[in-house]
Order: C-alpha cells, then structure tokens, then sequence
C-alpha cells in the first residue's frame, strides 16, 4: 500500500457563521474513498473541531485564551467526528479519530506508540482522522497549526506524499486575493529565503496558519523524502486526479536522500531543551568528518535539559549546525566541557559515554 497524509484546514471545513460544512466533509470522503479503492493507505490530519465549537457557543470570532478554546475544541471536536463517520460511511468506509499533541511527538516511546497505532488502523482499512488534542493541550504542548502536525505525521508513518487543501490553488508569486498580476508557482526544486518571504505569513479568521506555515510544512517534510502538493480543498475531484499523476497547485520535490525514522524524529519530533557551543575544530569534524561530539569540543552550555533531551550545536555565529540527542545533562557537560575523553570519570566519578552526542544520533541542519 501507498500511504499519503492529507491535511484539510478549518477555511475548507467551516465558516464562523454556518459552523461546519457537512457538504463538502461529504464530497471530500468521496475523494479520499476512491483513493483508498486505488490502493492508497490515507490518514487525514483534520483542523474544524474550534470552528465547529464556536458555532455551537455562539461565538462570533475565534477565542484568543487557551481556556475558550480548549472549551470550543471540546464542544467542536464530537461534531467533526460525527461528520466524518456520516461522510465515510456512505462509502462503507471506517474512520477513527486520533488526538495528538506535540509530546507525543518528543517523547520516543511515546512516539513510537502512536506509529505503531496508525499503522495498525491502517491494516484494518481504516482512515484515521488526526487533529490536535486542543483540549488539553498549552502553548508548551502546542504544535502551533495543524500544517506543522500534518508534516510530522507524514514522517511518523513514512509517508510518501503530504496533500495540503487549501482556500487557494497553490503557492503564488503574490497574494493571489489582492493581485491580479499573481502567477501560480507549478513545481518548487528547492525552498529557499526568497520562497518564503513570497509566502507572507498571515492566517484566516477560522484558522492559525496561512500559506507562510505550509511552506514551512513542505520544508519539513520535502527533507524527509515527501513530496509535497499544495492544492485547492474547495474544488471537486482534483485529489483523486493528482494521484493519477496530473499537476495541480504547486508541488515541492522530495530530497532524494531520505532520513533514518530516529533522525527524522531527532530533527523534527523532538523539542530541544538547549543549546551546546563548540569551537571550530568540532564544527569541522560533525559536518566534514562525520564524527560525534566530544566534550574537548563543547564551550559553551545553555538551557537545563536531561540525558536523553535533544539539543542545538551552535557555532562562532551563533547558527545552528546540528541537532542530537545528549548523553550527558546540562550540569554534568558543564563541568566536563572543553575536558578530554578520557577525564570524564576522573571529573564526574562515572562515566555513561565517551562523547557528548553520538553521531548516529546527530543529524546535521
């Protein structure tokens, strides 16, 4: 089986007035139905249970505190949910829905717990439908926008593809609703500065993020070997026609070097809970020498963070260079640093390993 991720934002799904749009939740089953009849594994990551919840509390513009919008989420979520199993179920097709914060995505157990659940949902056929557990979830927990969530969850499965639906048919040169001279950008090699500052970074009234999150999105993703389609939700027929293998909205090529699932995790599950300074000789040897980080190299400590927490290497210019997962805590580097291999134990009175972070869990950025 194929797999793809389809993320479908809150401005396909809903409107502040009218609540959801059972219609079109409907006609996007029917899509995503004659996918899973092509032979495609599909997990839907699925924004909509705020703006339904607002509809059912009478709300007239989004809650800007956490605890109305937790309270939107909860009241949402149930009728996201009963709208899909309605749509879904036409086509004898099942669905499950799958809440997920930005901890189950850092913690590595925790992690490989939710892979192993979408991957048996999908051995049983069944579309699960993913959005963030904003019931419960706070800024520290937060993913942000459900484009950074989709992102990562394509990489969790081992997507090959990530489908964005979005309120317009692609990636721009400008904003296409207020000019008229905007081109559509059909296929991106690479996602450069430039790229991203065409993107802008404003979102909708029912949404959080805009065009500048999903191309950060694509970048995620394109680098963990995914292609990316940014395409209209709002048009019928054109997912289905995509993968048939017509061109729609903008497509972002994959890197063709695809990461390891831990490097992946490493690079873009994990949170950094710091950030080690090294000198030059360090730097040279992580990009050019393809070695681990010793603690002769480290000057630098910043940030309290355990054995097992992930975190930056910063060079001379303050750029992050690689991102690994420690085998010391802040307190034990802090005193062991700029300190050969082998005086680890003679300054600690142990010693759990002789780098700082091995190379097979460092991924260079």
């Amino acid at each position: 089986m194929k797999r793809i991720v389809v993320k479908i934002g809150s401005n396909i799904l809903a409107d502040v007035k009218e609540g959801l749009d059972t219609k079109r939740i409907s006609s996007i089953a029917s899509e995503i139905s004659e996918l899973h009849d092509m032979g495609y594994d599909v997990v839907l990551v699925s924004s909509g249970a705020v703006a339904a919840g607002m509809r059912k509390l009478r709300l007239k513009e989004k809650p800007k505190d956490i605890q109305h919008k937790q309270a939107a989420a909860a009241v949402g979520q149930s009728s996201l949910m009963w709208a899909y199993e309605k749509g879904f179920g036409e086509y004898k097709k099942k669905v499950a829905q799958v809440l997920l914060t930005r901890d189950d995505f850092t913690d590595r157990k925790r992690y490989i717990n939710s892979k192993n659940t979408l991957l048996t949902l999908l051995s049983y056929g069944v579309v699960p439908v993913i959005n963030e557990n904003d019931t419960v979830a706070t800024d520290e927990i937060k993913f942000g926008d459900n484009d950074h969530l989709a992102s990562l969850v394509a990489g969790l499965i081992d997507a090959e593809r990530l489908v964005i639906l979005s309120d317009v048919d692609g990636l721009f040169s400008d904003d296409p609703k207020k000019s008229h001279g905007a081109v559509l950008i059909k296929t991106v090699d690479e996602i450069t500065p430039e790229l991203e500052a065409i993107a802008g970074s404003a979102g909708s009234i029912v949404g959080t993020g805009g065009m500048y999150s999903k191309i950060l999105a694509a970048k995620r993703a394109v680098n963990n070997g995914i292609t990316v389609n940014i395409i209209s939700g709002k048009k019928n027929g054109i997912l289905a026609s995509l993968l048939k293998g017509n061109l729609h909205g903008t497509e972002f090529k994959s890197k063709k070097e695809k990461l390891s699932s831990k490097k992946g995790w490493i690079i873009y599950g994990c949170r950094a809970k710091g950030n080690l300074h090294i000198d030059t000789g360090a730097v040279k040897a992580l990009i050019h020498g393809g070695k681990s980080l010793l603690p002769s190299g480290v000057l630098t400590v910043s940030g309290s963070f355990e054995i097992g927490d992930a975190v930056y290497c910063i060079d001379s210019d303050e750029r992050r260079i690689a991102k690994g997962i420690a085998n010391y805590s802040s307190s034990e580097i802090e005193k062991i640093k700029g300190r050969k291999t082998s005086e680890i134990e003679k300054v600690l009175g142990y010693r759990y390993s002789d780098e700082v972070i091995h190379r097979d869990n460092l991924v260079l950025i």
